[in-house]
């Protein structure tokens, strides 16, 4: 199978309200942070957010950068911030890099923060708005900002359905909004991307097909690290079916008679690449 024959679509109604949510209040709010998946960083961008946010000054945080390759990882912030883009990786669960995000919120409203100085206003807080594709930790991140489970946190996409305004810090206000995704996706592979990192439900895409490609991308990226955690050998030969067949073999995921139990080992490494126990990979290139 070709990533050009996954076809995905996924945009309840539930988004399209919050669409019009955020395009009613992102005049109340003075900066945009967009939350990436540091996993996906092109394919977690969502062009449609990007057209509503317009001319607002923008911060840019990988989150999930402890599940990601480090090395991509840093090749992705230096091509961002070469487009003069202010940007950090974080890690929502541990704080790391949360700091570091709220410094350059702060210095992206400076100049409007100036402008209520000017004005004789001393006490003006900066709001902002966090926005990012579905799962992509933008709850787990107030939670770590507020301090306390403020916002619902899950690791299904769609959990959070309502606009939250959370006061996050002295001068500091947040408006929390709800995941969305946009109505097409043009390249497949962004399609699929989201599918295996989570950020789409899983009945609406076919699961055989997002792991076919999913272990030819990492036969091609990372082979070593899928040989060494499966203990398996790979060869140049492969096919996913063949991977498959090997990692259920290794795993004992075998029914009755000595056949392979295919959907166990789809279930089982579909779920171990999301949690980053198979290893920190990034599927797109810098």
């Amino acid at each position: 199978m070709e990533v050009k024959d996954f076809k995905i679509q996924w945009f309840p109604g539930h988004m399209t309200k919050a669409r019009r949510m955020m395009e009613e209040h992102l005049r109340l709010v003075d900066v945009v942070v967009e939350l990436l998946d540091a996993r996906i960083p092109g394919s977690s961008i969502n062009p449609m957010l990007r057209q509503m946010a317009g001319s607002k000054p923008r911060v840019i945080a990988l989150n999930k950068a402890d599940m990601a390759d480090p090395v991509k990882t840093e090749a992705w912030l230096y091509r961002l911030k070469r487009e003069g883009i202010p940007v950090c990786s974080v890690d929502c669960h541990t704080g790391k890099g949360v700091k570091q995000m709220l410094n350059l919120v702060k210095e992206a409203a400076k100049p409007i923060t100036d402008k209520w100085l000017k004005k004789g206003v001393k006490n003006h807080d900066i709001r902002l708005m966090i926005v990012g594709v579905p799962n992509v930790g933008k709850s787990t991140l107030i939670n770590r900002l507020v301090g306390r489970v403020k916002a619902i946190a899950s690791d299904r996409p769609g959990v959070t359905k309502q606009k939250q305004w959370v006061t996050i810090a002295k001068g500091l206000e947040l408006l929390d909004t709800p995941g969305v995704l946009w109505p097409k996706f043009e390249n497949p592979e962004i399609g699929l991307h989201l599918a295996l990192t989570g950020a789409v439900k899983d009945d609406v895409y076919d699961r055989r097909d997002a792991l076919h490609l999913l272990l030819q991308e990492l036969q091609v990226k990372y082979p070593q690290q899928l040989a060494m955690f499966y203990n398996i050998t790979l060869s140049p030969e492969d096919t996913a079916e063949t991977i498959m067949e090997k990692i259920g073999t290794a795993r004992g995921c075998v029914k009755a008679g000595g056949v392979i139990d295919l959907n166990k080992v789809e279930q089982m490494v579909l779920y171990e690449f999301k949690t980053a126990k198979i290893g920190r990979f990034t599927l797109d290139e810098p």
